[in-house]
């Protein structure tokens, strides 16, 4: 079996195409029936990872890879609407042991815009799940997933990577704190009710601004948050009116289209007479169209151009990663025993075949010699005679048909099968 990972994250593509191929959790079990008609019978196993940071393909199959990746980047280039050519510059491709190399980074946070960042795991997770649920998660790409939350969890118990990580949200925050003198004057604004929403709002909240407001499309999922933080709650549709009353604004939602556009800041800006705003958008695809960055009292930040914030963190932690590097090494090469050992098990099981049909051949014969009148002592004897033959026959008609290196080689490996004990005795 080959196993690949196919995609593109921060570190090979710009924003803007991972958008366009950024999958929303209500979408992942549709796109997976999707990708597995467009890849059967070459890959019958696949997984799609979707973040704001990365796209990704884990597939499996007997096929060659050329068989295999020039189908997954067609089916790409469909559901993005994407020049293939434009993705395929922007797009990595790793093999087998490369291929579970790049999952386990990914998993332990080591790929990360965040160095060290935890929601990562969890996306692995429900990946995992839809792809079992799709019906496309087989034996080889459910070890490959187990694996890796193995490989995640040695590297946060056993190294520093994840204890002074800084978020995305601690970034925000920072910036917050850059561009205004009091955040206990601050009216914080959070639009969607998702993970990185309520980690957003839980490190401004350690701030004790003035207010907090959660603004959702269904207002009820976002009430238990409200009530843990002390946080008003406001309909999505309410926005556009109210966007004014709020200094800072952090959005990260699923939706496909901007949800603050260009129009709506610019009155806003009017209505706070040019009091300036913070605008994060923490989602991908934007919840925030671009050319509000244009505006003179607008400071919008996107989650790349938060990578230099965090960037520092990663330096700090050089030791911490070259140990997980290490655990991430034990992991690859266990997986690749693995995968070598999967590739036996035809042959062990035809020789389980085999060796139940001479059994059964024997213990005929020997009821019947039993039938006869024989002795018992002698059909014992008979018996373990005739699977002894049967056992060597092959062994001894290979070393006896061989000549030079093979004879050499034939002999090596019969000792290796059949005299081990004798040896070891020895």
């Amino acid at each position: 079996m080959n196993v690949i990972a196919l995609g593109l994250n921060h570190h090979t593509a710009p924003l803007d195409l991972r958008g366009r191929l950024a999958f929303v959790p209500d979408q992942l079990c549709a796109a997976l029936a999707s990708l597995r008609e467009r890849l059967a019978p070459a890959a019958p196993e696949a997984a799609l990872l979707s973040t704001c940071n990365r796209t990704e393909l884990y597939l499996v199959g007997a096929a060659a890879p050329a068989d295999i990746v020039p189908p997954a980047i067609d089916w790409l280039v469909a559901q993005g609407g994407v020049d293939r050519a434009q993705l395929s510059a922007h797009t990595y491709v790793a093999q087998d042991s490369a291929a579970a190399r790049h999952v386990f980074r990914v998993a332990s946070g080591l790929d990360s815009m965040v160095l060290g960042e935890p929601q990562i795991l969890g996306q692995m997770k429900r990946a995992a799940r839809e792809a079992k649920a799709a019906g496309a998660l087989g034996s080889t790409l459910h070890q490959l997933f187990q694996r890796s939350f193995t490989v995640a969890k040695e590297v946060r118990t056993r190294t520093e990577i994840g204890s002074h990580s800084v978020s995305m949200a601690a970034a925000a925050v920072r910036l917050a704190a850059q561009l205004f003198e009091d955040m206990g004057t601050l009216n914080l604004l959070f639009v969607g009710a998702g993970e990185m929403i309520e980690l957003a709002a839980t490190h401004f909240a350690a701030r004790k601004p003035a207010s907090i407001t959660l603004a959702n499309r269904r207002v009820e999922r976002a009430q238990p948050l409200a009530q843990r933080l002390g946080a008003r709650t406001l309909a999505l549709a309410e926005l556009p009116q109210r966007l004014h009353e709020f200094d800072v604004v952090v959005s990260c939602t699923a939706s496909a289209l901007p949800l603050i556009g260009l129009g709506a800041v610019e009155r806003a800006l009017k209505a706070r007479r040019r009091r300036p705003m913070l605008l994060v958008d923490l989602a991908v695809p934007r919840d925030i169209e671009p050319e509000v960055a244009r505006l003179a009292d607008a400071y919008l930040y996107t989650v790349d151009d938060l990578a230099a914030l965090v960037a520092s963190a990663g330096e700090r932690r050089r030791a911490a990663v070259e140990q997980a590097e290490a655990i991430v090494d034990a992991g690859v090469q266990g997986f690749a025993q693995w995968c070598e050992q999967r590739q036996s098990v035809p042959l062990i099981q035809a020789l389980q075949h085999q060796a139940d049909d001479w059994s059964r051949a024997e213990v005929q014969r020997a009821l019947r010699r039993m039938a006869r009148g024989e002795s018992l002592e002698a059909t014992l004897q008979a018996l373990a005679s005739g699977l002894t033959h049967k056992m060597l026959h092959g062994a001894l008609h290979a070393l006896n048909q061989a000549d030079g290196t093979q004879r050499e080689a034939a002999a090596q490996a019969v000792s290796q099968l059949f005299l081990r004990q004798r040896a070891e005795a020895a």
